[in-house]
C-alpha cells in the first residue's frame, strides 16, 4: 500500500519534541529531513519482512552456538537460501565476520517485528521485549519458515506510522551518538548501537518514493552514514 507521506516538518517537530522529553541533545538546524513534501511511502512486502526476520533469527541462533550444518539445513528446508546476504552466508558456513555485529542485529529484528505488529512497542528507553522470542520461528524445534508464517498473525503498521518512527530513529541515532561522545548518561536501557540497529531495520522496511530517492536498498546497502 503506497500512501502520501505525512508532512516531514510536522513529523520532525514531533521527533524533536520526543528528544527533548528524553533529555537528549537536538541535532543541528541543517539536519536533513528523511523525505520531502509530496513524497510517497510504503512498506516492503510482508513476506519479504518476514523472511528477513527469519534470517536474522537464524543468524542469532548461529551466534549462540547453532552448528553450521544445522543452520544450513534449516535455511534449505525453509527455502530461504536466496534471502541470505553474502556476509551472512560467510558467517553461517564458516563463522567469518564480526560476531559482535551479528549479535547486535537482535535490535534490528526487534524493529522489524514492530513493523509487522509482532511487538507492541519500540520504545527507545526499553530493551528488546523478552516475550518476542515466542513469536519468532522455533528453530531449535525444527519449525520451518512456512510453518512459522502459518502460526503467526501479522498486522503491519500503517506506512505513515512506520515513517514517523523512522524519522524519530534518524534523530535518535544522532542524539545517542552525540550523548555517548560527550560522556553523558543515556535516558534508558539501550545504547547507540541498539538505536542504530533499529534505524537500520526501519530504513530498510520503509520505502520512500520521490524525485530524490533511489531504488530501495538491499539489507547490506542501507546507508547509516548521515
Amino acid at each position: 500500500m503506497t500512501v502520501p507521506a505525512p508532512d516531514p516538518r510536522e513529523v520532525r517537530e514531533a521527533s524533536l519534541d520526543e528528544l527533548s522529553r528524553l533529555g537528549l541533545p537536538l541535532p543541528p538546524q541543517q539536519f536533513p529531513l528523511v523525505w520531502e513534501p509530496g513524497d510517497k511511502i510504503e512498506l516492503r512486502p510482508t513476506a519479504e519482512i518476514e523472511a528477513r526476520i527469519a534470517v536474522l533469527h537464524l543468524i542469532l541462533a548461529r551466534c549462540f552456538g547453532m552448528p553450521p550444518q544445522a543452520a544450513m539445513s534449516w535455511l534449505l528446508g525453509s527455502h530461504l537460501m536466496e534471502m541470505v546476504t553474502p556476509p551472512e552466508w560467510q558467517f553461517v558456513i564458516g563463522g567469518k565476520g564480526d560476531h559482535r555485529s551479528f549479535v547486535l542485529h537482535h535490535d534490528a529484528l526487534f524493529a522489524l517485528a514492530w513493523v509487522l505488529g509482532l511487538s507492541k512497542q519500540l520504545d527507545p528507553t526499553l530493551a528488546v521485549d523478552e516475550r518476542l522470542v515466542e513469536r519468532l520461528p522455533h528453530i531449535a524445534e525444527g519449525e520451518t519458515f512456512p510453518r512459522w508464517r502459518s502460526r503467526i498473525l501479522t498486522a503491519p503498521q500503517h506506512p505513515a506510522d512506520a515513517a514517523a518512527l523512522l524519522d524519530l530513529h534518524y534523530c535518535l541515532d544522532w542524539a545517542y551518538l552525540e550523548t555517548e561522545r560527550v560522556g553523558r548518561s543515556l535516558p534508558g536501557l539501550v545504547d547507540a548501537n541498539a538505536i542504530g540497529q533499529r534505524r537500520w531495520a526501519l530504513e530498510w522496511a520503509v520505502i520512500l518514493r520521490g524525485p530524490y530517492h533511489d531504488e530501495p536498498p538491499g539489507w547490506e546497502e542501507v546507508d547509516l552514514s548521515t
